[in-house]
């Protein structure tokens, strides 16, 4: 554990006090490290943003199992308060909680209090053991200064030469996101008064992977068609790159990075008519020339993602991240003719079990810690994309459209983007990912996606979302939007329904829409050939249209627009259907639920090829049974597509922005 972790931590001893309070208005409590040792120390933590709703949980879940002493209740709970003082607190919980109080500007007395509460709070462990090299105050050049060295590793000052600067650029994206928005404009403004790098927009290249992504993209082109290679990558392309930038890609500094983000689908390779002898051999993994080519290039891929699946200390960055990859690369296999993509099956089943095994560890010791995670740089988890795109709205965003494409997985995404690009649609797409709630179930993640609630907040709604509507129109009536400023629709899929939705997103005063695209779940109920057979569906279902004019009439009507899904899905083979009757209150293909401890437990005793993994935030007695890795509640040996469960493909979802190139 981290010193920083260690030093917050100290606050908070245990057996001290039941309720805690702790006031952090800047979430320095919302560290992953901190909150596993709070849980580890028996601290449940919960964010106080309605007082009903926290009384709810803090005198049903709490106050009740600690006066029937139970052993299995959390020994503390700390409310969690993003604000200057607890003067708003009720008076009785100011009576019976013991209050710490955590701020940045105590943490880091030398820094820059006003550059300091706009960086990541991932930094700020690193940041805090480096803060012994500060010898004096630092104002805010001086911190931004500081942060980037210690931090990031840049200092914009030795950087004089292309190869430094494309270096730098491709060592800071290889696995992040960027530079917060006032570092990027501080390097940007000391890097733009050399007259080398004037003409490159150098803020966007060092805060966006997406906007640095498609430069090298274009690059890419230009390098190749210098060997006399006439090509075009199949992906995204952005009007704004007509004049690539010059990449010394030979360079070692830039070399070592290209192939990695070729493997990974970070960058995609141009395809090229004629032989690719011309290029030098570390380049040919930037070209496909025929379709051994590509199942070399999956291949290759499977291999270094089988190096770097993330183990039981990752962050949940280190996974979204990940399981963005092998999307990449899992689509690029769906795509491979039969007797390639068969040649590959073991080798991605082997991947997929290894990552499932790996994930199915971390959520034990840390799926408890990411619904108190900040979403302020993007959402963490599924529900927490309502108060994602609040925050969008009060940064400057007019109307806001939220698609929700049920049951979609990252490596699904892929396979829609590819299209659209291939259709030459005039979009852009910043991507990530984020966590789906356990268990992966429609009723259940979906609800807390469009309520912004962790499932034990609408636990009387848990089996349906006939509420959804409702819970949609209640969280951004909470942020100060009327209802008829609010549309929700669900059942989209076919063209002949845009001309209506159009009529009503277009009526006076609709500044956030909440829309379910339920297409690719219809087709993975009704899969008969696997995950390679729903890809050919999805393909068939975009060669109508329907996506790219779903999104061309978001963004013509003035939406800033945002995809994700509620749950992904996975293949998996029937271990048969436990006969149970009225016991099982849910009976879904990947999971069960059951109201009591002991008929769970003697259901997983008499189906072994079963896994328990409870995660707070669910209703009491709403208790997941899970079928085993990549197996189905269904009848024995079938093959079947299906959700409901922990695996990679299944809980990390795509979050996505749409925006125009035009």
């Amino acid at each position: 554990m981290s010193a920083f972790a260690d030093h917050i931590l100290s606050a908070f001893p245990a057996d001290l006090a039941r309720l805690w309070i702790a006031v952090d208005p800047d979430d320095v409590l919302l560290d992953e490290g901190i909150l596993a040792g709070l849980r580890e120390r028996g601290f449940e933590l919960v964010p106080f943003e309605d007082s009903i709703a926290f009384r709810l949980i803090y005198e049903d879940e709490h106050l009740r199992r600690w006066q029937a002493s139970d052993a299995d209740a959390p020994k503390s709970l700390v409310l969690h308060l993003r604000a200057e003082d607890a003067s708003a607190l009720p008076a009785d919980y100011l009576a019976d909680g013991r209050l710490v109080t955590l701020s940045l500007a105590e943490l880091f007395p030398r820094m820059s209090y006003a550059v300091m509460r706009q960086l990541d709070p991932a930094v700020l462990p690193g940041l805090y053991d480096a803060q012994v090299h500060a010898s004096q105050d630092l104002g805010d050049a001086a911190t931004k200064e500081f942060v980037l060295l210690h931090t990031y590793r840049l200092s914009p000052h030795l950087i004089s030469r292309s190869e430094e600067l494309w270096g730098a650029l491709f060592k800071l994206h290889y696995r992040g996101d960027g530079l917060p928005e006032l570092l990027a404009e501080h390097i940007a403004a000391v890097l733009g008064r050399q007259g080398a790098f004037s003409k490159l927009p150098l803020k966007r290249l060092f805060a966006s992977r997406t906007e640095m992504l498609r430069a090298v993209q274009a690059a890419w082109e230009h390098y190749v068609d210098a060997f006399g290679l006439k090509g075009q990558r199949v992906g995204e392309r952005d009007v704004r790159w007509a004049e690539p930038p010059a990449i010394p890609f030979e360079h070692p500094e830039v070399r070592v990075y290209v192939d990695s983000m070729f493997l990974d689908g970070a960058l995609h390779p141009v395809e090229v008519q004629g032989s690719s002898d011309a290029l030098p051999e570390w380049a040919r993994v930037g070209v496909v020339t025929d379709p051994l080519a590509r199942r070399n290039l999956v291949a290759q891929g499977i291999n270094t993602l089988a190096k770097e699946i993330p183990g039981a200390e990752a962050s949940h960055r280190d996974w979204t991240e990940w399981a963005r990859r092998f999307g990449e690369v899992s689509s690029r296999h769906h795509v491979l003719d039969s007797s390639r993509a068969e040649s590959l099956r073991t080798a991605m089943m082997e991947l997929r079990a290894a990552a499932d095994a790996a994930l199915l560890a971390w959520c034990r010791k840390h799926f408890g810690d990411l619904p108190s995670l900040p979403a302020v740089k993007a959402p963490a988890m599924v529900h927490h994309v309502p108060r994602y795109l609040a925050m969008r709205r009060s940064a400057g965003a007019a109307k806001v459209a939220l698609v929700v494409f049920d049951g979609l997985a990252v490596d699904q995404w892929v396979t829609i983007r590819e299209l659209l690009v291939q259709a030459k649609a005039p979009f852009k797409f910043e991507e990530s990912a984020c966590f789906a709630w356990l268990p992966t179930l429609t009723s259940v993640s979906r609800q807390a996606l469009f309520s912004g609630l962790r499932p034990r907040e609408f636990a009387d709604n848990i089996d349906s979302t006939a509420a959804e509507p409702q819970l949609w129109s209640r969280f951004w009536q909470d942020h100060e939007l009327k209802s008829p400023e609010v549309l929700y629709r669900k059942g989209l899929r076919r063209n002949d329904q845009l001309e209506e939705l159009e009529a009503a997103l277009n009526a006076p005063g609709i500044k956030v829409a909440g829309l379910v695209v339920d297409t690719v779940d219809e087709i993975i109920h009704g899969a008969v050939l696997g995950k390679r057979g729903v890809a050919g569906q999805i393909t068939e279902w975009c060669s109508t249209g329907f996506v790219q004019k779903l999104f061309g009439k978001l963004l013509e009507l003035g939406f800033d627009v945002y995809l994700t899904a509620d749950h992904g899905n996975c293949d998996a083979m029937g271990i048969g259907r436990p006969s149970q009757g009225v016991l099982a209150e849910t009976r879904g293909e990947r999971v069960r639920t059951y109201r009591g401890e002991a008929v769970r437990a003697e259901t997983a005793q008499a189906w072994p090829a079963t896994e328990v993994l409870d995660v707070p935030g669910l209703p009491a007695g709403f208790m997941p049974l899970y079928a085993g890795q990549a197996a189905a509640f269904v009848t024995a040996g079938d093959p079947v597509v299906v959700h409901g469960g922990p695996s990679v493909e299944e809980l990390i979802v795509p979050f996505v922005r749409v925006s125009s190139t035009e």
